[in-house]
C-alpha cells in the first residue's frame, strides 16, 4: 500500500482517481481550494490548501509524507478564463507542485496532461502525418491552454534531468472524461449529455470523438505508479478508451470534421479510436475496462447494421465552448 497524494483531488477526474485508488488500497490525501463533501472522499484525508501560492503548496506537499504525487489541479477547460491567466495558472503551479514533491523527497510524480497538446481545432488548419494518434504525434498547441499542458511535460523532463532516477517521473494525457454519474444522465464538463454527444457527432468532434471512463484513468495510474522505477523517466502516456465515442466509423465522420483527413483517417474503421493507447498496453500492461456501449447497455457496434452517412456541417473553429 502507497500513501498516494492527489492534486485537484475534489474535481471531476480527482474524485473518482481518489476512489479508485482507495478501492485498491491506497492510502489518499486530496489537496484542493477547500474541502469537499462529495460522496468519493468520504474518509479521505483532505486538505485545503492554494496551489498557487508555492509557499503554502510547498509546506502542505511536504506535510502530506506521500510516496507519490499526481498533480491534476488546474483550469481544466481551454479559453474558461483569459489565456494569460490560464498560462501562468497551469504552467506555474505544475512547475510550483512538482518542485515541492521533489523537495519533500517523494519518490514518484506523475502530472496530468491533454490530448489537445497535439493541436487539433486549431484555426487555421490542422492535420497530423497520420491516424491513430500517439506519443510520436508532434504536439503544436494552439491555445494557452493547450501549451500549459505541453509546458508541464516539460517541466517532468526538466526535472527528471535535474534529479537522474532519484525521482521517477510520468506525464498522461487523459482523453475526455466521463465520470460514473454521467453515464446515467449527469451532464459531462461541456453541459451535455453522454447521449447528446452520441446523438450529435458535431458535440465530440471538437475531441476528436475521444474518451475515457474516470474509473479507467484510476487503474492506469495505479498501474503506472507500480512500473514508474522499471521504465524510462519522464514518459508520456495516452490514455484512451479502446474506441471512440461515435456511433459510426471516425473514417466516415473525421472527413466531415477535419477538412483533409479522408485519407489519413481511411484506416479508422468500425469502432477504432483516433487516438491510440497502444503505448500504455505495451509498456505497462494497462487495459481500459469499460466502453460506452457497455456503460449504456447497447449492443456491440455491428457493421451490417451502420449503414449510410451523416450529413453533418463542418466545426465551426469559433465554438470555443466545445473545445477539449
Amino acid at each position: 500500500m502507497s500513501r498516494i497524494a492527489v492534486t485537484g483531488g475534489a474535481g471531476r477526474l480527482g474524485r473518482s482517481l481518489v476512489a479508485g485508488l482507495a478501492a485498491a488500497g491506497h492510502e489518499l490525501v486530496s489537496l484542493d481550494r477547500a474541502v469537499s463533501d462529495a460522496g468519493e472522499l468520504h474518509g479521505i484525508e483532505q486538505i485545503a490548501v492554494d496551489l498557487t501560492e508555492t509557499d503554502a503548496a510547498t509546506r502542505a506537499i511536504a506535510g502530506t509524507r506521500a510516496d507519490a504525487l499526481i498533480h491534476l489541479a488546474a483550469i481544466a477547460v481551454p479559453f474558461s478564463a483569459p489565456e494569460h491567466v490560464i498560462l501562468r495558472t497551469n504552467a506555474t503551479m505544475a512547475l510550483g507542485v512538482m518542485s515541492a514533491g521533489v523537495a519533500a523527497g517523494i519518490p514518484k510524480i506523475v502530472t496530468a496532461s491533454s490530448p489537445t497538446v497535439l493541436g487539433y481545432n486549431s484555426p487555421t488548419g490542422w492535420l497530423p502525418d497520420r491516424f491513430p494518434l500517439d506519443e510520436e504525434t508532434t504536439p503544436k498547441p494552439w491555445n494557452a491552454y493547450a501549451l500549459s499542458k505541453h509546458l508541464a511535460e516539460q517541466t517532468i523532463a526538466m526535472l527528471a534531468r535535474q534529479t537522474g532516477d532519484a525521482t521517477r517521473f510520468a506525464a498522461f494525457r487523459p482523453c475526455y472524461v466521463i465520470a460514473p454519474e454521467e453515464w446515467q444522465g449527469a451532464p459531462t464538463q461541456q453541459g451535455h449529455t453522454v447521449r447528446d454527444r452520441l446523438a450529435d457527432p458535431a458535440l465530440s468532434a471538437p475531441a476528436l470523438f475521444n474518451y475515457v471512463d474516470a474509473r479507467d484513468v484510476a487503474t492506469f495510474i495505479d498501474t503506472l505508479l507500480t512500473a514508474l522505477p522499471e521504465i524510462p523517466n519522464a514518459e508520456v502516456f495516452f490514455v484512451g478508451a479502446d474506441d471512440a465515442l461515435a456511433r459510426r466509423p471516425l473514417a466516415e465522420l473525421l472527413p466531415l470534421f477535419v477538412p483533409g483527413t479522408d485519407e489519413l483517417a481511411a484506416g479508422l474503421t468500425g469502432t477504432a479510436p483516433a487516438f491510440s493507447n497502444a503505448k500504455a498496453r505495451h509498456v505497462l500492461g494497462w487495459r481500459p475496462a469499460h466502453t460506452w456501449r457497455g456503460e449504456l447497455g447497447e449492443p456491440a457496434y455491428d457493421a451490417g447494421t451502420a449503414s449510410g452517412r451523416v450529413s453533418t456541417p463542418a466545426l465551426d473553429p469559433a465554438r470555443k465552448d466545445v473545445l477539449a
